[in-house]
């Protein structure tokens, strides 16, 4: 198991954005978080990366507990995200937006790095190469140079996954990676995270593309109203009566309207 949450509770004032959520993610995992709009997805992202320190509730991660330590050193300890609006460094080239997500693995400190130690150099060529090398599993690898913001839309949002890539995480966070892509754009990224899936990385990703998360994901989580409805595979999920509900409206609410 890389993560468990037990029992998440995060309370905004008065509202309540989740309530009691728990659910685990096996290693190896390509696993979705889906649920309406204003479900509670997002922040749960931002619960397990600390952004938000959960209310109540436990975050266990390869066995640890995590709640409450600074999202950087949860960066440290194995996890990574994109986020809903592309973060790049737009004015920086591809390579280099590349290089600053392996920032967060270098051992060499601001003397080794003025003096040019050979272990800094030695370390400055490895992280070229892994740039090198993440740039060519998503598709980037003749637009090095290319300053970030004038990728096309589908090429950013791969980049901001090779970025993530850098920082070697065991469990990557992908929040909405398919929003605003056209079919062929979609159909690149779907390839790019099972190629992830495959160098052993786990993923969790939140999408509101339901046939991309129903042909992608091995299991699957349901939020609605901050509440956790269903879990299951995709199939258990599409049959799920009150997913369907959720999503569709009940025979209910179409008589009150």
């Amino acid at each position: 198991m890389v993560l468990e949450l037990k029992n998440i509770t995060k309370n905004f004032g008065g509202i309540s954005a989740l309530t009691d959520v728990s659910f685990q993610i096996n290693e190896g995992e390509i696993f979705g978080l889906i649920g309406p709009n204003g479900a509670g997805k997002t922040t749960m992202f931002n619960v397990i990366t600390n952004m938000f320190a959960p209310t109540s509730g436990e975050i266990l991660f390869l066995g640890e507990n995590i709640s409450g330590i600074k999202p950087h050193k949860i960066t440290d300890k194995g996890i990574c995200r994109t986020f809903q609006n592309i973060r790049l460094f737009s004015q920086m080239s591809v390579l280099e937006n590349v290089l600053v997500g392996a920032h967060c693995r270098n051992k060499s400190g601001v003397l080794t790095s003025v003096l040019r130690t050979k272990s800094q150099k030695h370390e400055e060529k490895s992280n070229h190469e892994v740039a090198l090398e993440l740039l060519e599993l998503v598709g980037l690898s003749r637009y090095e140079d290319t300053i970030a913001e004038n990728l096309a839309y589908g090429q950013q949002r791969r980049l901001e996954i090779a970025r993530a890539l850098a920082s070697n995480p065991k469990l990557l966070l992908l929040d909405e990676p398919a929003a605003g892509m056209n079919e062929t754009e979609t159909e690149n990224l779907f390839d790019l995270i099972k190629k992830v899936q495959q160098r052993g990385v786990t993923v969790l990703l939140i999408e509101h593309d339901m046939p991309f998360v129903m042909k992608l994901c091995d299991r699957i989580t349901v939020l609605n109203f901050g509440k956790k409805l269903a879990e299951g595979t995709p199939t258990e999920i599409q049959n799920n009566q009150d997913v369907i509900e959720a999503y569709l409206g009940s025979e209910e609410d179409e008589e009150i309207a």
